[in-house]
């Protein structure tokens, strides 16, 4: 039995919603299963060839509507995010980080002539987006960012620097967060402009396939068509990131399916004391407990797909499905690493590369912590951040 057979997962999925998901399935088994081991530790990534083919195929902005776009369902767009991260969570942050944050930006925020501009080269892979919001000092609390840009006659003049962020130094666009006198606004900055500096982050021992960036800004200057209109306070980019995290949910547990195949396969054909290893009690009942979680988190997500798709999705239910899956799945990952025991610390297999990428995504996109603390304040009506 498949894992997510157990309860039958695949009759709550539409014809089209299989369709795109077993499409994004093919793309990752061709184009990033057989190297991304090899580009996990060297460290390096052709983002910019993945991201054309990603764009031929549909993947970038897929749930936007227009300019270029797919316009899937949200759940569809969640299905294709657990394809790509069963291949690999730097694969998947790629394309969340362009559709989800830097192209929903511009598609919600954006005026009519930057929609036009921008969006349907994103679409197609030929423009790269990141996302500017993190500082080295401002992660969990953005509302204390530092960035900073100034009115200067018709122009924006920007200051600052951002850190940890995917697709940087590849992007030809960034949508950079920035106090300024009327308060935190958004805008796109051309990555040739003077004084864009974008440098690339080495010495990582998780998501190594993928490109983590700082950005500097030395008084970048802007024209007045570079703000994004309607992004006027901090609940913009946080916005944007519930598109993000929502991705997650479903990403996450692509990644721990993709660990509990591989530690099932492996467990069948090891053999200790005359029998494989899967015949033993201590083996199953890890298994079972895995299976089970797998399942909870994809019904959790899916339940959330379809709340997005009818229009009803709350920010407090993207963090239960952040929160809980995230964390569902480094488990996952951690406990099917012991299973494959010495063969399990290689890139042979994917599970350790799996698992040192999870502690990643476990804490970007807002940690457990402060997830907690969304939902606790939904519960008691009490906020604890101060």
């Amino acid at each position: 039995m498949h894992p997510l057979d157990l309860i039958d997962i695949e009759d709550m999925l539409g014809e089209e919603e299989r369709a795109i998901r077993d499409v994004t399935r093919g793309i990752v088994d061709d184009t990033v299963r057989p190297k991304v081991a090899m580009w996990w530790e060297e460290g390096e990534l052709p983002a910019r060839e993945l991201m054309t083919g990603f764009g031929e195929a549909g993947l970038l902005g897929m749930h936007l509507e227009g300019y270029g776009c797919a316009g899937t369902s949200a759940t569809a767009y969640g299905l294709a995010a657990m394809e790509l991260e069963a291949g690999d969570s730097g694969i998947r942050s790629m394309v969340s980080v362009q559709g989800s944050l830097a192209m929903y930006a511009i598609h919600r925020f954006g005026s009519p002539e930057q929609r036009e501009r921008w969006l349907p080269d994103m679409a197609r892979g030929a423009v790269i987006g990141c996302f500017g919001l993190t500082e080295a000092d401002a992660g969990s609390n953005p509302a204390s960012m530092r960035t900073y840009a100034r009115k200067d006659g018709t122009d924006w003049v920007l200051s600052g620097s951002k850190m940890w962020i995917t697709n940087g130094s590849v992007a030809d666009i960034a949508i950079v967060w920035a106090r300024t006198d009327d308060g935190i606004r958004g805008f796109i900055v051309p990555t040739d402009s003077p004084g864009f500096h974008a440098s690339v982050i080495h010495h990582k021992v998780s998501l190594r396939a993928s490109i983590t960036s700082e950005l500097v800004f030395d008084d970048v200057r802007l024209p007045q068509d570079a703000l994004l209109p309607e992004a006027t306070s901090l609940g913009a980019p946080l916005r944007c990131l519930n598109e993000a995290r929502f991705g997650i949910a479903f990403g996450t547990m692509g990644a721990a399916r993709e660990c509990l195949e591989t530690a099932l396969d492996y467990a069948a054909t090891r053999e200790q004391f005359d029998r494989p290893i899967s015949g033993f009690q201590l083996t199953q009942r890890k298994f079972v407990d895995m299976a089970v979680e797998l399942n909870k988190g994809m019904l959790l997500a899916l339940r959330l797909g379809r709340l997005k798709d009818a229009g009803r999705i709350t920010p407090e239910q993207v963090s239960a499905g952040k929160l809980n899956n995230a964390r569902e799945a480094l488990n996952i990952a951690r406990e099917c690493r012991a299973i494959l025991g010495g063969s399990g610390i290689t890139l042979e297999y994917p599970v350790i590369r799996h698992m040192n990428n999870l502690e990643s995504v476990y804490t970007y996109e807002g940690t457990n912590e402060m997830h907690t603390l969304v939902i606790g304040q939904a519960l008691t009506g009490v906020s604890a951040f101060r």
